[in-house]
């Protein structure tokens, strides 16, 4: 394989190959999702996606993902971002200019437009498999301060998306968690694409992972599960299984 392999990449010169499970897949070196995020906090998100994984995934192509500096699209040499809201009240809102400039600049025409919000529809593992699926290029906008104006949702935002019942101090820490959800289930990202299927909210339509262990079998008194050593794959799947529920009920009994 390794030798059919080297022989492919000397033929299709220009061309990316994946092989997922024996299968060699051939196909253009353009990227199978194109990220642009606009912040004004641009490491935040650029470091973490920069790691591991994603790291790899970016370098090798099969993502690409630019973080822009939000200011950039100012037009006064401040390059001020937020202002005073309307109607008073606490904080600075981000004002609509700079984004509807970037966005206009960056759009092409299968573009989604996220927003990144704690208004947002709550995201889960089936909206990430909705964005890995269907999207092709992704706009993310960061919100900051006491949020954007209005005018950028009515306007421009395809999809609020919030990651949690609970207040960042940025939207960018929120962008490279629905980043890294996404880009993950993107073919060839993960070192086994049957990763991203044998995990919580996947592998038992919506329910948590069961308990894992590795070596040693024995460690201070406390044992693997005898089953998980047996070799019988119907009673281990049985076994995980019954635990995954059980963790569930647990934890998040609201997913049961």
């Amino acid at each position: 394989m390794d030798q059919l392999m080297v022989l492919l990449r000397q033929n299709y010169v220009g061309k990316k190959l994946l092989l997922i499970d024996e299968i060699i897949f051939i196909y253009n070196m353009e990227s199978l999702l194109d990220i642009d995020v606009l912040t004004i906090f641009p490491d935040i998100v650029r470091v973490p996606l920069s790691e591991s994984i994603m790291g790899r995934a970016m370098n090798g192509g099969i993502v690409r993902t630019k973080i822009h500096d939000l200011r950039d699209w100012t037009n006064d040499k401040y390059k001020k971002v937020d202002d005073e809201p309307y109607g008073g009240g606490p904080g600075m809102v981000m004002k609509p200019e700079p984004f509807f400039c970037a966005v206009n600049d960056l759009r092409k025409e299968d573009t989604t437009v996220v927003l990144m919000t704690p208004q947002g529809r709550k995201f889960n593992q089936k909206k990430a498999e909705y964005f890995a699926k269907s999207s092709s290029h992704i706009i993310v906008l960061c919100g900051h301060y006491e949020g954007v104006d209005h005018r950028v949702i009515e306007s421009l935002v395809d999809e609020e998306v919030s990651i949690g019942d609970y207040v960042l101090t940025n939207g960018a820490i929120a962008a490279a968690v629905f980043i890294d959800s996404v880009v993950r289930l993107i073919p060839g990202v993960l070192g086994d694409d049957r990763s991203n299927i044998e995990e919580s909210f996947s592998v038992y339509e919506g329910i948590l992972e069961a308990p894992t262990y590795t070596r040693p079998a024995d460690f201070q008194g406390k044992k693997v599960p005898d089953v998980l050593l047996s070799g019988n794959h119907k009673k281990i799947s049985d076994w995980k299984y019954d635990q995954a529920k059980e963790r569930t009920k647990k934890n998040r009994p609201d997913l049961i």
